[in-house]
C-alpha cells in the first residue's frame, strides 16, 4: 500500500464520528491560528469550538495552537477580554450595560494582559482542562483533565490540578533537547506518514534515525 497521508483539510476526519473535528479548516476567526491535524473531540457540537471553547475573545490577543494537538471535550481557553478592573472599589463593568454608562467605556479598554495564548505542537489536553489568558504551553506537553493552567508549561511537561502544577517531565532534559531539535511535527507529511510507528512508539534514538536527511 502506498504511503498516503491523511487529509488535513476535512472538518470531520474520522468516518462515522462527527464528534471529532480538525480545527484548522473549522476556525475562521483571524484571532485564532491552528496548525494542521490538531483536533477537538466533543459529543456536543464540536463545530461550535470558536464560540463555546474560546471565551471572551475580543482581541487583539490571539490564540495560537500548533500542529498535532489533541483537545478533549470541554477544553476552554479564557482570553484577556474576561479581565475586569481591580484597582478601584468595584470590579463591575458598568459601561457594557449601555445607557449613559457607555460614556465611560474607556474605563474597561486597554486593561493589562499577558499577550497571546500560545500552545506548541503535539500537546494533549485532557477533559475539561482550562487555560487562562496569556499562558504558553510547550511542545509535547500533557494537560491533565480538569486542570486550570495559570502559568506557562515547559516542553514535554505533564501538569495537573487547580491551579495546575508541574508533575513531571515526559523525558529527561537531554532527551527533551533532542526531541525539540528533531521537531518531527515539521517533517514533510509524507515522511511522517512513513514513520508513524516510530513517532508513536519508538525511542528518541529511533526518531533520530528516522529523521529526514
Amino acid at each position: 500500500m502506498a504511503d498516503v497521508p491523511a487529509d488535513p483539510t476535512v472538518v470531520h476526519p474520522v468516518p462515522g464520528q462527527p464528534r471529532v473535528v480538525l480545527l484548522k479548516p473549522l476556525c475562521t476567526s483571524p484571532l485564532i491560528e491552528v496548525g494542521e491535524f490538531s483536533y477537538y473531540d466533543d459529543p456536543d457540537d464540536p463545530t461550535a469550538f470558536e464560540t463555546r471553547n474560546v471565551l471572551y475573545h475580543y482581541g487583539p490577543e490571539k490564540l495560537v495552537i500548533g500542529r498535532f494537538c489533541a483537545l478533549g471535550a470541554g477544553v476552554r481557553f479564557i482570553m484577556n477580554g474576561a479581565n475586569h478592573r481591580m484597582d478601584g472599589p468595584s470590579t463591575f463593568p458598568f459601561p457594557i450595560m449601555g445607557g449613559s454608562w457607555a460614556e465611560h467605556f474607556d474605563l474597561i479598554t486597554g486593561l493589562p494582559g499577558r499577550g497571546d495564548t500560545v500552545v506548541g505542537n503535539d500537546v494533549w489536553f485532557g477533559y475539561r482542562a482550562m487555560v487562562m489568558p496569556g499562558v504558553r504551553i510547550g511542545h509535547g506537553a500533557i494537560i491533565g483533565s480538569g486542570s486550570v493552567v495559570v502559568d506557562d508549561v515547559p516542553d514535554y511537561g505533564v501538569v495537573g490540578g487547580d491551579p495546575a502544577r508541574l508533575l513531571r517531565l515526559r523525558h529527561s532534559e537531554a532527551d527533551v533537547a533532542r526531541l525539540l531539535a528533531l521537531a518531527w511535527w515539521d517533517w514533510p507529511i509524507e515522511h511522517i506518514t512513513r514513520h508513524i510507528r516510530t513517532i508513536m512508539a519508538g525511542s528518541v534514538d529511533d526518531l533520530e534515525a528516522a529523521a529526514p536527511r
